[in-house]
Formats: structure tokens, C-alpha cells, sequence
């Protein structure tokens, strides 16, 4: 069997998929999350990082790094159990489901006061209030979509895919995924100037 064969999620994957989603949702209105932005709509797109609708909306300029999440976990997966065949396969088929969990348990984390005053402290995410519900399930939805499209392109392909978003990211809006988690356990005042325009 291929090793993107084995690692698409069946039937029973999905249906996980589905539980841990809604399991996400309720944790995060348990938390008290606002639903949709405080501004009242959702929009398909916010493209301004520094405003009270950064990470409100269903999309947004930090989107590309949850796609390269999926993209990472779908190349850890394939190193375990298809490279070097731990557990003989089977926890393959989980592999999907795994991967949401991970992803669900960061949204849920990071949305809570400690990593919120974290990220205001260290990032250039001044004034973050954590993310909308809405945002966190589209977040969780575009690292499924990553996931998704490293078994279909070759691992070249998602290379270079996470590479040049890390890239225009970095460009656009002097962040991506490396800053972000740079900067969120080994802030350097260097980088933090250079994220400020300074």
C-alpha cells in the first residue's frame, strides 16, 4: 500500500475528525470565546494584523501557517508509520484524527489568558485578545486542508508550498510560523524591532 493511501483517513477517521471538532467547539464556549468578532460579521478575509479584527475572521494572514501545520503533521505522520513503520501501520489510518487533536489542543491553549498575555508580551500581536470561535474552527480547517493536500502532492511540492509561505508572510507582514513560534518561547529583541518596522 502507498504511503498516501495509508495514511487517508477512512470512515471511521472522519467520523473522530467530527467528534473532536465539535469537542473543540464546546470546550472553546465553555471558555467564554466570542463566537464571531466583536464587531458583529464574519468576513471571508482580514488582511490587518495590527487592528481588534486580527484573528476574528475566517481567514486571515496567519491562515497560511495552520495550511503549513497540516502540511508538517501530515510529514510526521508519513515518517512514523510509512517511512519507519512504527506500530506496524496501525495508527495510520488515525493519522488525520491525531493531527486535529494536536491542532485542536493549541487552539484551545492559545486561547487561554496565560498564552493571550504571552503573545501581547512578546509578539508583535499588541492588544491580541485571542481568536474569535469562528477563527480557531477555520484555523483547525485549514490545517485539515493541509494535511489533505501533502497526501495528494509530492513531498517536494510541499516543501516548497511551506517554504513560500513562510516566505511572503515574513514579507508581507514581517511574521509566519518560524517567528511565531520564535518568538512566542525565545523572544529576541533583534527580531521584535525588525516585526515593529523599527
Amino acid at each position: 500500500m502507498r504511503g498516501d493511501a495509508l495514511l487517508w483517513p477512512g470512515r471511521r477517521a472522519w467520523l473522530v475528525v467530527g467528534l473532536l471538532l465539535a469537542t473543540t467547539l464546546a470546550i472553546l464556549l465553555a471558555m467564554d470565546r466570542p463566537l464571531i468578532c466583536q464587531c458583529g460579521t464574519v468576513k471571508l478575509w482580514h488582511g490587518v494584523v495590527q487592528s481588534a479584527e486580527n484573528s476574528q475572521h475566517l481567514t486571515d494572514w496567519y491562515s497560511p501557517s495552520h495550511l503549513t501545520h497540516g502540511l508538517i503533521m501530515y510529514a510526521l505522520a508519513w515518517m512514523l508509520w510509512v517511512k519507519w513503520g512504527w506500530f506496524e501501520g496501525r495508527l495510520a489510518r488515525w493519522a488525520l484524527p491525531i493531527a486535529v487533536a494536536i491542532e485542536a489542543a493549541w487552539e484551545i491553549s492559545e486561547n487561554t489568558e496565560a498564552v493571550i498575555q504571552r503573545y501581547r508580551e512578546v509578539t508583535i500581536s499588541w492588544g491580541y485578545s485571542g481568536d474569535s470561535i469562528v477563527n480557531s474552527m477555520a484555523d483547525i480547517g485549514w490545517m485539515i486542508a493541509g494535511f489533505l493536500l501533502a497526501a495528494r502532492i509530492p513531498w517536494q511540492a510541499s516543501v516548497i508550498l511551506a517554504l513560500f509561505f513562510e516566505a511572503f508572510t515574513a514579507w508581507a507582514i514581517r511574521d509566519n510560523l518560524t517567528l511565531n513560534v520564535l518568538m512566542l518561547f525565545w523572544p529576541l529583541e533583534a527580531v521584535r524591532q525588525w516585526q515593529a518596522g523599527a
